[in-house]
């Protein structure tokens, strides 16, 4: 177990493998197929179970409990699942992110992710990397969050949904469509427009947030039907970023994209 600090009233199994100066804290319960990477701190009443790969430099917060069996009826314990969890996370007190459900199957967390206190992250999710997912959110099974995005507290996602980059949802929402990267989303599977703010602050210029205001309205105000807006867009010179909104829509099959929220647009400045 290398040179890990361990609590004495931790329970840490002999066949669980710690880094370099890894924490575990107080009463914190670690299994035998726990990977555990350099300088993660692990703090009391922690519960990390089965298949469970943790990156360097992670902060577990308080009772958070890792690598429980997914909350799926169709499955059977003998099945080998996991949970893979990158580097320089942050995952607050009573946070729950449980392993996979099909045969061989894991639940993803990238780099640099931020979870508050009490977030839920079900089986299969896929989160990438600089995603914040504040207090109280629910992600049900299979549900994917592209790099950056901001899931406001208390919001509700349906499982098999996806959350595009730099999207943005408001708190106490729910959703079970797609939301399109770089929007802003709120109430009941609505957007309300493009999240300037948040993409002045990820570095766009203005060239590509302009282009990205015009793909969202040709999409969404321009009274054209999603399969004609998508046609009409390919026939025009857009930039990377506007390009991956529209890929995005395209590939919103199984869900579909979350509406306008009608008479809002000139609000939220798209």
């Amino acid at each position: 177990m290398s040179n890990a600090k361990i609590h004495p009233t931790a329970l840490v199994d002999p066949g669980a493998r710690l880094g370099a100066d890894v924490e575990i804290g107080p009463f914190s319960v670690i299994g035998s197929d726990v990977l555990i990477g350099d300088d993660t701190i692990v703090q009391s009443h922690v519960v990390i179970e089965g298949e469970v790969a943790i990156g360097i430099r992670n902060f577990i917060g308080h009772g958070a409990i890792i690598g429980a069996p997914p909350q799926d009826l169709s499955f059977s314990p003998e099945r080998k699942t996991r949970v893979e969890i990158g580097s320089e996370n942050v995952i607050r007190e009573h946070c729950t992110i449980h392993r996979g459900s099909a045969e061989g199957s894991a639940t993803k967390i990238g780099d640099k992710n931020f979870l508050m206190t009490a977030a839920h992250v079900g089986h299969n999710c896929t989160i990438g990397n600089n995603v914040i997912v504040a207090n109280n959110c629910l992600l049900g099974g299979y549900v994917h969050v592209d790099d950056g995005a901001f899931l406001g507290g208390g919001g509700v996602f349906h499982q098999h949904m996806r959350i595009g980059r730099l999207a943005l949802t408001q708190g106490a929402s729910g959703f079970s469509k797609d939301i399109p990267p770089f929007l802003i989303a709120a109430e009941i599977n609505y957007v309300f427009g493009v999240n300037i703010i948040g993409l002045r602050r990820a570095g766009f210029s203005g060239r590509d947030r302009d282009e990205i205001k015009a793909a969202f309205k040709l999409l969404y105000t321009s009274g054209l039907n999603i399969s004609q807006a998508l046609e009409k867009a390919a026939t025009m010179n857009f930039g990377a970023p506007a390009r991956e909104f529209l890929d995005f829509v395209a590939n919103a099959k199984k869900r579909g994209i979350c509406p306008l929220k009608r008479g809002t647009a000139e609000e939220m400045a798209i």
